[in-house]
């Protein structure tokens, strides 16, 4: 009796715990602990979400007036700010990054239909400064704001998008990672991007990483091959998830895109 009493408890006991944690094990927040390494042409930038929460992140100016603009969607477990610090972003282009909620110094606490109505306050309030050319918007995910980024897309007219390691869904994933589960069943935050992608004619730049063992190609193409516009795909061979930026031919690919736009 008390092994079957245990089969029960793990049984239900697992997925309760899946149910009730699922956040914690999707969500990383990060606090902003310098700013020392941000550019002198980064500045404050603060949104206020639909429902009054702050979101805070920089505007990095670009030289030209008005600027094409990239708003950059982070990972997970990234702080924005230092994404933004990188020198090799093409210098004409103004580069925004807001922190999630409850990342960096944004209020609230993340969640999928949190992040995608937010995606859509910080399009909003960029386009409407007289520093940025809304002509000529690029949307900018990594990994988990690559759902977000193409949501965006979907919704608002840009130029182009540029997704790193990209997904189809969250489900998808998460039965990669945790096949025990029935993930189907117990994610509430899906982030499902496929129908929003077959609604994107922009063009798209995908680049993944050749050892990416987070997000494997599988599921990258997945998304890729439901993008309805131009879409190029790009593989950095040697890269894994978390060391895909730091090659320079990452960041040679990017420029050549933006400069296309």
């Amino acid at each position: 009796m008390e092994w079957l009493l245990l089969v029960v408890a793990l049984v239900l006991g697992v997925p309760a715990w899946a149910w009730f944690t699922q956040e914690s094990m999707l969500f990383f927040p990060q606090p902003v602990a310098s700013t020392a390494h941000l550019p002198a042409r980064a500045t404050p930038l603060e949104v206020v979400a639909a429902d009054g929460t702050r979101l805070r992140g920089w505007n990095a100016k670009g030289t030209a007036r008005p600027a094409p603009t990239v708003l950059y969607f982070g990972g997970n477990a990234e702080e924005v700010s230092w994404t933004l610090s990188d020198a090799r972003w093409p210098r004409e282009w103004t580069i925004v990054g807001i922190n999630y909620r409850g990342y960096g110094a944004s209020e609230g606490k993340p969640g999928e239909p949190a992040l995608t109505a937010d995606a859509l306050a910080i399009y909003d309030a960029v386009t409407k400064r007289d520093d940025v050319d809304p002509r000529r918007i690029v949307v900018f995910g990594r990994s988990l704001g690559t759902a977000i980024a193409t949501h965006l897309a979907a919704e608002r007219p840009v130029a182009g998008a540029i997704l790193v390691s990209p997904y189809d869904s969250m489900t998808a994933i998460g039965k990669l990672h945790y096949p025990w589960l029935p993930v189907s069943l117990l994610l509430r935050h899906r982030f499902d991007a496929v129908p929003d992608a077959k609604r994107d004619t922009m063009p798209m730049l995908a680049i993944v990483g050749g050892s990416d063992s987070i997000i494997p190609a599988n599921r990258s193409r997945a998304l890729f091959d439901a993008w309805a516009g131009p879409k190029t795909w790009h593989v950095v061979p040697d890269a894994g998830h978390n060391d895909l930026g730091r090659d320079d031919a990452f960041w040679q690919v990017v420029a050549g895109f933006l400069a296309e736009r």
